[in-house]
């Protein structure tokens, strides 16, 4: 008897193939199953929860970021972002530089930081000609009121300290003491010799020479100046009542120097300079700076240790725009401040709007490793708190890009 066959096979082995192709394919799925889905994003893997990972040495590879246990955000675009834009502060230029290229490597984007001064990133801003802006000072309320995109976050990355440096030949760093009225006096220009009496008094024991001092500020508007001025405010109502405290204000005299970079430029170059830099600046120009009478009568070097003691505010608002200078803290260095980055708080565009949170979420987080080797003080307790409460403030067609 023959066996029934299609061609040369025997269909008794056609039914056991289709046989064994119908349980295979059972096996191979569970209809109860729920489907795993990426956070937030398309085409874009998931992310690993991230914590703090620990900074790299020359030659080793860059690890992953991870942010802290809880925080389970994705720190890169998913809308295929690849380039972002911001200008503003001089002030936090060095650490935005590292942070932006550190981003680079772990995301894949750009991010193309012009350090223009805050008064010129508050401008860019409003005209909304970048994705963010970068400040340190606080926008007025008349510059509030000008942001084309509507109502603005102030989104603080770390703080710093303003160094008064000074070229003075042969004295070293830290060797002169200034207390808040000389040097308010020294930028009224009511004080002009390095030799005057009452610098003399504060400096016993320091050969301070017969010569002018070349006081050097800011020709820009910058964030740096709003620091410094808002401290020369706090102590002096001379100076408080008379050019103010600004991004920009009206100076006596003498020098004006484009971005911390120009002014640190200009007082090396001059002998019997006087100029205030953020600290960073200082140490990268290997300047000599002025000890500080703060509030509670001690002399203090501006350093990570003294802008720290600063920074440690009590009780922060909820929107982050504060002032610290002029701490009560009696170990803190009285030139203190903030530095913000400038971001819209309603989008229009959500593909920039998703890429702009997420860089500054690994910012406030992963970015925060390489504040303290560059001089600056890193966010912590309850600051990165509110910080992340104003980032997921970031919203599309009324919808948080962060929840």
């Amino acid at each position: 008897m023959r066996t029934g066959s299609i061609g040369r096979f025997p269909l008794f082995a056609v039914f056991a193939v289709m046989s064994l192709l119908f349980l295979l394919a059972a096996c191979g799925s569970d209809p109860t199953a729920t489907p795993t889905i990426a956070p937030a994003a398309t085409n874009t893997p998931t992310a690993t929860p991230r914590s703090t990972p620990t900074p790299t040495t020359p030659g080793q590879a860059t690890p992953t970021p991870t942010q802290p246990a809880g925080a389970k955000v994705e720190v890169c675009p998913t809308q295929r972002v690849k380039g972002l834009t911001g200008a503003g502060a001089t002030f936090p230029f060095p650490l935005y530089s590292k942070m932006f290229d550190e981003y680079n490597k772990v995301c894949g984007v750009k991010v193309n930081y012009q350090s223009i001064g805050s008064g010129g990133g508050i401008r860019q801003l409003q005209a909304r000609t970048v994705d963010f802006g970068g400040s340190d000072g606080i926008m007025t309320a008349q510059q509030k009121a000008e942001a084309a995109g509507g109502p603005v976050l102030h989104v603080p990355m770390v703080a710093g300290a303003v160094a008064v440096i000074y070229n003075l030949p042969g004295i070293p760093s830290g060797a002169v003491k200034l207390d808040p009225d000389v040097l308010v006096d020294i930028y009224l220009k009511k004080i002009t010799k390095w030799n005057d009496p009452r610098i003399a008094a504060l400096n016993s024991g320091v050969s301070l020479p017969n010569s002018d001092i070349a006081v050097v500020h800011r020709s820009d508007g910058s964030g740096t100046t709003y620091i410094f001025t808002s401290y020369l405010s706090a102590v002096s109502d001379a100076w408080k009542n008379g050019p103010g405290a600004a991004t920009s204000v009206n100076w006596p005299g003498d020098i004006g120097g484009q971005g911390n970079a120009g002014v640190a430029g200009q007082v090396r170059q001059i002998p019997g300079a006087i100029g205030y830099v953020e600290l960073a600046y200082a140490h990268q120009n290997n300047l000599t700076y002025a000890q500080l009478k703060n509030s509670s009568g001690k002399y203090v070097e501006p350093s990570l240790e003294t802008a720290k003691f600063a920074a440690d505010v009590p009780t922060l608002p909820d929107h982050m725009e504060v002032v610290i200078v002029n701490s009560s803290n009696p170990n803190a260095y009285p030139i203190t401040g903030f530095t913000w980055l400038l971001i819209y708080e309603n989008q229009a565009d959500a593909a920039k709007a998703d890429a702009v949170a997420r860089l500054a979420w690994w910012m406030i987080h992963d970015g925060q490793q390489y504040a303290v080797p560059l001089d600056y003080v890193p966010l912590e307790g309850a600051a990165v708190t509110k910080v992340e409460n104003l980032i997921k403030k970031i919203k599309v067609n009324g919808q948080p890009v962060i929840k």
